[in-house]
């Protein structure tokens, strides 16, 4: 196939791989960078559920680890943030960043 070894075309695909993860990396920090909320926090529990509703026995759909950074809501209720729409985390266990609407 196109005169190159299978060896050669394996090696290729892997080259293409890692390109297309890096690519898709990058793409994922960016869109982090530029919060359109305005508000973004960081988690500091080890572990953080994320729950369907603002609620300690609300379904876990989600999980953060500590020191993750991502976008949220302005919006407490019952003590959990809201990071999306069906997605609140408990609001003890993350911190605003510096500069951030919250």
């Amino acid at each position: 196939m196109l005169g190159l070894s299978k060896k050669t075309l394996i090696i290729l695909a892997a080259i293409a791989a890692v390109v297309i993860i890096y690519v898709l990396n990058q793409k994922g920090q960016a869109d982090a960078q530029g919060s359109t909320t305005g508000c973004k926090v960081s988690v500091t529990a080890d572990v953080l559920n994320a729950r369907e509703t603002p609620d300690g026995n609300g379904k876990v759909v989600g999980k953060y680890l500590n020191g993750a950074e991502f976008d949220a809501l302005p919006v407490v209720q019952n003590g959990f943030r809201k990071v999306a729409e069906g997605k609140w985390v408990a609001g003890d266990f993350v911190k605003p960043l510096a500069g951030s609407k919250c």
